[in-house]
């Protein structure tokens, strides 16, 4: 019973931190979207660089600040990763022989077929 509920616990954080992994990368496509879209407004409407650059500096700069958060939260995937082996309930205990690639040689013959 309480194994269960560890590790239906786990899987709840796993998918959250996959969400909010997702959320940060989709606002990182929306914003670059956004900037292109004040430089082409910016070359149809005729206006010098002054008049948008205060808009073009905030986009950019929460690109920035949304990289570094997409890198924390990497480093957050990374800790929860090595934390579950200290959870008991979650540990692998042992998957297969062992073998990490499967056999180290092919059955048969390689063919092409056109």
């Amino acid at each position: 019973m309480r194994k269960q509920l560890v590790q239906d616990a786990a899987y709840d954080v796993a998918t959250q931190t996959r969400a909010v992994e997702d959320i940060i990368e989709t606002a990182l496509a929306e914003l670059a979207e956004l900037q292109s879209r004040i430089v082409r407004v910016s070359g149809v409407a005729g206006v010098c660089y002054d008049v948008l650059q205060d808009s073009f500096q905030g986009v950019a700069a929460t690109i920035n600040d949304l990289v570094k958060a997409r890198g924390t939260m990497a480093q957050c995937h990374v800790a929860m990763a090595e934390a579950k082996e200290k959870i008991p309930g979650l540990r692998t205990v042992s998957w297969g022989d062992g073998d990490d690639c499967g056999q180290k040689a092919a059955l048969t013959d390689l063919r092409i077929v056109a």
